[in-house]
């Protein structure tokens, strides 16, 4: 198992100016990461090979792995151009995943207004060869690529199942987040379970949970279900943190694992105090 952290939790230092990425990768180094996972929100890399050997260079130089790289994506189009032009748009992210030296990638597949098991049903068959097409560019570079179980539309842990399941490529698995399960109100402890033996990178965050009834006021969001959710210190949440801990630890997962931290603490903290915690409770699992 190697701990590192996602740069998207920084990313409030990244728009501020605080940080550039390059800074960042100091930073995580300095806390005892042993990897960065690339996700470019607040700063572009899009179009900037000279940028992607630079961040490759700098984590060489500080002795950590670049992990992964994850962006976003939407596979769900009203038109086959826009359909056949955000292929290609990926098929280029792909590529400078393999100049950063990544051997794993998280690409988004879909979003919609609609999130209902109806429509899923009637995307799927162009998702499914989305997915086929860019993971088929990626086996090239030796790169596996994923979906993650966010954005609502395949958030849940059976339809990322199902998604994998159909693209059936070996290098096509799932970014297992532990804690977006909740936002389509999941038990992030079962759907780590059921999702597990599919996954190429595990994310952990935390989150505070309130029902329905309870409105907590201004820096919360909603469920699918109405349920009020808000990003957490690891550790310091409402997800049964420890035993998620403990059934990934008891499956021998050995991969990476990357922190998210997305609460309303000052972003270096939150990440800091989070790290500190998802290694002691890794120790103690």
């Amino acid at each position: 198992m190697k701990l590192g952290v996602s740069s998207y939790s920084l990313y409030r230092a990244l728009q501020s100016g605080e940080m550039d990425i390059l800074g960042v990768i100091d930073w995580i180094a300095d806390q005892g990461g042993e990897h960065v996972e690339i996700v470019p929100v607040g700063f572009e890399l899009a179009g900037k090979p000279e940028l992607a050997d630079a961040i490759r260079e700098k984590a060489q130089s500080r002795g950590i792995n670049v992990s992964n790289y994850a962006i976003g994506a939407n596979f769900a189009t009203d038109t086959e151009e826009a359909y056949l032009q955000e292929i290609a748009r990926v098929k280029e992210e792909v590529d400078l995943a393999a100049r950063l030296g990544v051997k794993r990638m998280r690409h988004d597949v879909a979003r919609s207004d609609d999130t209902s098991i109806h429509c899923f049903h009637r995307e799927l068959d162009r998702l499914v060869e989305a997915c086929r097409q860019i993971a088929d560019h990626a086996a090239q570079y030796g790169i596996v690529t994923s979906v993650e179980n966010h954005g609502y539309f395949v958030q849940a842990s059976d339809r990322v199942q199902t998604l994998v399941q159909a693209v059936d490529r070996p290098n096509f698995r799932t970014t297992l987040d532990i804690g977006n399960f909740l936002c389509v109100d999941e038990d992030p402890v079962a759907a780590v379970k059921n999702n597990l033996p599919y996954a190429s990178m595990v994310h952990f965050k935390d989150f505070y949970r309130r029902p329905s009834y309870l409105n907590p006021g201004e820096g919360w969001f909603k469920s699918t279900s109405g349920n009020y959710l808000r990003g957490a210190i690891i550790g310091q949440g409402d997800i049964d943190m420890r035993e998620v801990i403990r059934v990934v630890k008891g499956s021998g997962y050995d991969g990476y694992i990357s922190l998210e931290f997305e609460g309303m603490e000052e972003c270096k903290t939150g990440t800091r105090i989070g790290l500190d915690n998802l290694r002691r409770l890794w120790a103690e699992a």
